[in-house]
């Protein structure tokens, strides 16, 4: 039996609250100066003895201003994975901050440099950037635990929860209220949306970038042909970046193109897949033919795949001669591979190339411009917590029903769309299907908004797409 002293060093009670960091800045931009305060800390998730079950660590920046607090946009900020921390869109796109990538958003040579961001977010809203349990320095109170809040309905209710104390705790109820989410960060805010809605909380936009809602767009199962349609046109972006169309299509516009191959993917392709083996010969090798054409793949290797490309080995086959793989996260990004052979990529040259500086650049801003100190490490991104997610709803969960059931009860909410040509996590075409498919009722259809953009999962790494990303914000959230 242990004494009193042994159960008091175990009990999770012994986590006490963090007090927040609060910090002063400013913000030179070219038409306007941002006085800004930045807050960071811990919120604690209580059980139902009122002891911390978890904390989750959140970022957030508040605007300076002579004005109510509570009449500004508050936007909540989140990527995916699912166990990705918020410093993506924190420190490449959202923040006051960024890390610095050039132009083109490819690796630049260490030593890594942070920048100030021209197209933060802070002037359209005030933004709090979060870190679900098992990312960033977000932790359960005892690490047996940190399980517990890895699925679907219990990562929505963690961070549901998050939000309701920020609310309270900040007196920001009766702000107007956006959620803004990443890739599975996506998933998050289409289900949130719905979710919040039964508990009071209706938020006036939902920003989805590299959108998806409904995985069965995306997973590469048996007797699922969905995603070799709608990866299509992603392929057919990723093989005219790289110069390896026929002549006639690479002098084409892109938009135009990728809408045609589209079209031909929902029809002739479709059709063609659900034949299967009842398919002609004939009818074979001309499918197989208009694949070669809109991907750059050659006809032997399409016809030995039975029509079917996956994702993985269009990576590597796409360059395959050049001994080259392009990125999952961003077919623009190349990456030099061991040996020409096998049907998968050694590594993502897109995740490789931003990984490192982002880990840098935001290891060391914590610390010495936001004043928080900690040898606990930050989980960019926790294999551990993506290969221990519980998706419920099956092998292909979905919440666009989420979004469908927050428009049906809110129909003053406006969602923006933001999808790059280049991604290949996240395809655009397949975002369209599943907004296509979720039975929004026509009156509320305008209030979407779909942005592209020539870049890929992250398109802000690219800074014309930010600066494009920036403009389409400020358009959809001061309509």
């Amino acid at each position: 039996m242990t004494d009193e002293s042994e159960q008091s060093a175990n009990d999770k009670s012994e986590i006490t609250e963090e007090t927040p960091i609060v910090t002063s800045h400013q913000l030179e931009l070219a038409d306007q100066t941002l006085a800004y305060t930045a807050t960071v800390g811990k919120m604690p998730l209580k059980d139902e003895k009122e002891k911390i079950a978890a904390q989750i660590f959140y970022t957030a920046y508040t605007l300076d201003a002579e004005t109510d607090p509570a009449e500004r946009p508050l936007i909540f900020v989140f990527n995916g994975g699912p166990g990705s921390a918020s410093i993506w869109l924190h420190m490449g796109a959202l923040g006051p901050k960024r890390v610095d990538m050039g132009e083109e958003g490819f690796m630049p040579p260490p030593p890594y440099k942070l920048s100030d961001n021209a197209h933060t977010w802070l002037d359209l809203g005030d933004l709090v950037f979060i870190d679900p349990v098992g990312t960033g320095y977000s932790r359960a109170a005892d690490p047996a635990d940190n399980e517990k809040y890895w699925g679907l309905e219990e990562d929505l209710e963690a961070v549901g929860e998050f939000i309701r104390l920020y609310l309270s705790r900040s007196k920001r109820w009766t702000s107007p209220l956006y959620l803004a989410g990443e890739s599975y960060g996506a998933t998050r805010a289409a289900g949130l949306a719905g979710h919040l809605i039964d508990r009071g909380i209706a938020f006036n936009g939902v920003i989805l970038i590299s959108t998806v809602m409904n995985f069965q767009t995306l997973r590469f199962t048996k007797a699922n042909d969905l995603p070799y349609a709608l990866y299509l046109p992603s392929f057919c972006a990723a093989a005219h970046y790289h110069g390896l169309l026929d002549d006639d299509l690479q002098k084409r516009e892109l938009r135009e193109l990728l809408h045609e191959a589209a079209a031909w993917a929902e029809t002739d392709y479709t059709v063609a897949l659900a034949k299967g083996d009842r398919m002609s010969d004939k009818e074979r090798a001309a499918i197989a033919g208009r694949l070669s054409r809109y991907t750059g793949l050659s006809q032997r290797f399409i016809l030995g795949a039975d029509l079917r490309i996956n994702i993985m080995s269009f990576c590597k086959e796409l360059l395959r001669d050049d001994k080259r793989a392009v990125g999952r996260l961003d077919s623009r990004f190349i990456g030099i591979m061991a040996s020409a052979e096998g049907s998968t990529f050694d590594f993502d040259p897109s995740m490789n190339a931003i990984i490192p500086p982002y880990t840098a650049v935001y290891n060391q801003y914590v610390r010495e411009q936001l004043g928080y100190e900690t040898d606990l490490n930050y989980e960019i991104l926790s294999f551990k917590v993506n290969e221990n997610w519980k998706y419920q709803g099956g092998q292909f969960p979905d919440t666009s029903e989420g979004l469908r059931a927050a428009f049906a009860k809110n129909p003053f909410m406006r969602v923006l769309v933001a999808q790059g040509y280049y991604d290949l996590a996240t395809p655009f075409q397949a975002a369209y299907y599943s907004l296509a498919h979720m039975g929004l009722d026509p009156a509320l259809r305008d209030n979407i908004t779909v942005s592209e953009y020539e870049a890929g999962h992250m398109m802000y790494v690219h800074e014309p797409s930010l600066a494009k990303l920036k403009a389409d914000a400020t358009a959809f959230i001061l309509q």
